[in-house]
């Protein structure tokens, strides 16, 4: 009886594990440090923007590009697009959007 006492206390209540403990009111004039949770999560990784031709190494031209494993690559001349369909692998590394 006791166990099932206890056993339903913890399902009402429910889990509490990774909550912060609730701290009292401040007194008047107490100051406290502000948490707050978003701030203590880790950002989302953003991918950097390419601003670089991965061939010739110039500035791309956003009207000049190619669709590769479903992300876009920018490139500064058409003959750069023929130079990079012919091994793209060679490139990648290059590439902020297929950084890991």
């Amino acid at each position: 009886m006791l166990v099932a006492l206890t056993l339903g206390a913890f399902v009402w209540a429910g889990c509490q594990k990774g909550k912060p403990a609730a701290q009292p009111p401040a007194k008047p004039g107490e100051k406290r440090a502000v948490q707050e949770h978003a701030a203590t999560a880790p950002a989302p990784a953003v991918a950097a923007e390419q601003t670089t031709c991965p061939v010739m190494g110039g500035a791309i031209d956003k009207s000049i590009f190619v669709e590769y494993k479903g992300k876009k690559v920018y490139f500064c001349c058409k003959d750069c697009v023929e130079k990079f369909k012919a091994d793209p692998e060679k490139y990648v590394s290059k590439l902020p959007q297929f950084a890991k």
